[in-house]
């Protein structure tokens, strides 16, 4: 079933490149804006969220659009939703063609009551699910970034009981999603190697770098700054491609690994010139629906198409609208916000594969 599954993903990722969707495979929901964290590259902390989707309503969502292979939840902080199991629960019995969740933690909620709920959506089968774990740094850094005490000691905790759960769930990954930004220039390779004194097991490859961008709709950054000195960052990013191998556990994991490695070099592109490496696959394989149920083509792309609740939670009126298409027109001629971030570049690079040779 599963390799079914993938096999259904990997088809449709590849159709991609020779037509548009007539629906998309990934959906990026963030379920809350409600967040614990102090990030100094982010402002989503500050945002008092109200009216925020229903469990009902994201019922009613899930099952008209019930076509997704990939969804992508995320926050705020996810898991201080505490209906967020039967949020997965519902796209999980509706997308039946569902292969891969990915999400995001903090580490900063009841680690017991994260874990439980992971193995719960472990337990609902579906094929393969990714958690990526925040850290920013080593352990007096991380914390300074994140504004939080204390922080990096909870992320090696949560890492240390998803190593233990991955014992017995095969489809379990997880990753320590890294942010570049000026306040950690530099220190990659110090905080890979603290964390490996904590965590003898972990290895350069369970990092995943990512740089800090702008976003009024996501991350309500655009009055901070954080951004590095270009140079070093394409230097340090550089590193990061020499010395990381890929993956040729399984097709699935090669997959991952290869796309990965993609986006390292073209976020490189990304820094050094300045614009959007590819074209982007927005309102064609994926699109942002944000916690009040406002559709945009990205995270990092503020142009409301449309809300749910306007639609009667149907997607179809929404992404064949007059404002779905001008934006697709402004993707076409290569007008679209600048921007290179692993939420959206996955599906980019599967989009436009022929191009990386």
């Amino acid at each position: 079933m599963s390799v079914s599954k993938f096999a259904k993903l990997g088809m449709t990722a590849l159709r991609s490149n020779f037509t548009e969707l007539s629906k998309p495979y990934k959906l990026t929901f963030s379920i809350t804006y409600w967040c614990q964290s102090r990030c100094l590259t982010c402002s989503i902390w500050e945002i008092k969220p109200r009216g925020e989707l229903t469990l009902d309503e994201i019922r009613e969502f899930a099952k008209k659009n019930n076509h997704f292979k990939w969804i992508e939840i995320t926050g705020g902080e996810p898991f201080m939703r505490g209906d967020i199991l039967e949020i997965v629960r519902a796209f999980k019995e509706n997308c039946k063609d569902l292969f891969l969740l990915t999400m995001p933690t903090n580490s900063l909620c009841n680690h017991e009551m994260e874990v439980g709920k992971i193995e719960e959506m472990l337990k609902m089968g579906i094929p393969m699910i990714t958690i990526t774990l925040s850290l920013d740094g080593y352990r007096e850094l991380h914390d300074k970034i994140r504004g939080i005490p204390g922080n990096f000691d909870k992320v090696m905790d949560m890492a240390r009981r998803l190593h233990a759960l991955q014992e017995r769930y095969k489809g379990l990954a997880f990753v320590f999603g890294y942010t570049m930004s000026k306040f950690n220039a530099g220190q990659l390779n110090k905080t890979v190697e603290e964390v490996q004194k904590e965590l003898p097991w972990a290895r350069f490859k369970d990092f995943h770098v990512n740089v800090g961008q702008v976003s009024d709709i996501y991350y309500s950054n655009t009055k901070l700054e954080f951004t590095a000195e270009r140079e070093q960052l394409a230097k340090e990013i550089d590193e990061i491609v020499k010395n990381r191998p890929l993956e040729l556990d399984s097709l699935p994991i090669f997959s991952k690994s290869l796309v990965e490695s993609a986006f390292l070099r073209k976020l490189v592109t990304y820094i050094k010139e300045d614009k959007v490496p590819m074209k982007s696959r927005s309102l064609d394989a994926s699109l942002f629906m944000d916690s009040y149920g406002n559709v945009y083509p990205s995270i990092m792309w503020g142009r409301r198409i449309g809300n749910i609740k306007e639609s009667q939670y149907s997607l179809d009126p929404i992404w064949h609208n007059a404002e779905a298409e001008a934006v697709r027109q402004l993707i076409k001629e290569g007008k679209e916000p600048k921007a290179w971030t692993a939420c959206e570049a996955y599906q980019t690079i599967v989009g436009n594969v022929f191009s990386l040779f």
